[in-house]
């Protein structure tokens, strides 16, 4: 499990990132990078990272899923995932 602050980093990212969105947008679409460069790093969406929702894992993590790779096979193999079964050939 991963710790707690990052949990909290990531929700602290997404409020800044809703909050400066509509601005951003004004910005890029005048041209004005000195203000744009003004902005908190973390607004940007570039900063934000997707996390497993069980282990907090942040790579090698499955979009349709939400869970990371390690947490998706042990689910599969135990059949918690509908329409997922290991393949053989």
């Amino acid at each position: 499990m991963a710790r707690r602050s990052l949990f909290a980093r990531e929700a602290k990212r997404l409020r800044l990132f809703n909050k400066y969105k509509k601005l951003r947008e004004e910005l890029k679409a005048k041209g004005e990078w000195e203000e744009l460069q003004k902005l908190p790093r973390n607004s940007s969406p570039t900063r934000m990272h997707n996390r497993c929702m069980v282990t907090g894992r942040a790579r090698a993590y499955y979009r349709k899923f939400g869970i990371s790779r390690l947490v998706f096979r042990e689910k599969a193999l135990r059949g918690e995932i509908p329409g997922v079964k290991k393949s053989s050939w």
